[in-house]
């Protein structure tokens, strides 16, 4: 009889065994995470309730596309094991005291209590263990993206400048002040030809890498000269207008190539210039970058997880959709 009793544990456990080998099927394998078959069964729910899934993983589709495609799922199931996988490389896993201050932050921005945010989640069908897992692989992601990508990102006005033209073509911009140097080359010291030509020996220096400043000491003729060929500042409107028109598009410390004004030749270096921009600018300026910002990072992002994925061993048994 204990025999019997034994054979039919054993039969059990060996029935167990199989069923969970079906259930628990190897469907990749990222460095030394595993992505098992109920992997995707536990995905499928957070789907239905999108407050489980970090969006930012899908990176090449959509949340809606990742519904109904296997291989959408896949890939976000992968990139979540190279993420767990740089985390635990990285020590930036994060204790559950980590994770119940967060609880408190966020019940306190929300004006209400720990106890009821819990409460609103546990309505939402989500247990308490199961967010309270989910907020600290959250942290701990956010931990790592922050140090990986999100510190190296930079917007800066002037880009959002871009884009708000981009968007708004009738927007104005103008220079109204502006500063500058220059080295200058007189026609009246053996006529125009000749000081076209030493305006582009000294062009042709200034390519070789030698300073603005020393070439302007040693080649202008101005005679009003001052160290660097300092000009001063002007508004617009103020100054010659081919020179104004040359600087139009440069930003300071750029140079003009070799300019003709009533004078003469001229090369001119920027040094500062203030801009008047459509005040309609100042109003979007920080919802562009933050949009730009969103933008480069998703591309980032998919930058990272290529390189992360090109650095791993990665596994991918059969895939059916």
């Amino acid at each position: 009889m204990k025999r019997l009793k034994c054979l039919t544990l054993l039969g059990l456990l060996v029935s167990n065994i199989s069923s969970a080998e079906v259930i628990d099927r190897i469907v990749a394998v990222v460095n030394n995470e595993i992505v098992l078959e109920s992997d995707y069964a536990l995905l499928i729910p957070k789907m239905e309730n999108s407050t489980l899934i970090d969006e930012s993983m899908i990176v090449d589709s959509t949340f809606e596309k990742m519904r109904g495609s296997r291989k959408v799922q896949l890939d976000y199931l992968i990139n979540e094991k190279i993420l767990d996988s740089e985390i635990k490389r990285l020590n930036l896993t994060v204790t559950m005291d980590r994770v119940d201050q967060e609880i408190r932050d966020m019940a306190k921005r929300n004006n209400i209590s720990s106890e009821e945010l819990l409460k609103t989640v546990s309505q939402e069908g989500i247990s308490v263990s199961e967010y309270q897992s989910f907020l600290k692989t959250k942290i701990e992601r956010q931990n790592l993206i922050e140090s990986e990508i999100i510190s190296k990102l930079r917007i800066t006005d002037e880009e959002a400048l871009v884009e708000f033209l981009r968007r708004n073509k009738n927007a104005r911009i103008s220079v109204n002040e502006f500063s500058l140097a220059h080295i200058f080359f007189n026609p009246k010291k053996n006529g125009h030809e000749a000081a076209q030509k030493r305006a582009q020996l000294a062009l042709d220096k200034l390519k070789e890498g030698n300073s603005f400043e020393s070439l302007a000491e040693q080649y202008s003729e101005d005679p009003n000269f001052s160290a660097g060929g300092v000009l001063g500042t002007f508004k617009t409107g103020e100054f010659l207008h081919e020179i104004e028109e040359a600087i139009a598009r440069l930003e300071p410390n750029q140079l003009t190539g070799i300019v003709k004004s009533r004078m003469g030749y001229h090369i001119v270096k920027l040094l500062t210039k203030k801009m008047t921009v459509d005040s309609k600018f100042e109003k979007e300026k920080e919802s562009i970058k933050s949009q730009l910002m969103e933008t480069n990072f998703r591309r980032q992002m998919k930058i990272w997880l290529i390189s992360k994925r090109e650095d791993s061993q990665i596994r991918i048994n059969s895939l059916t959709d």
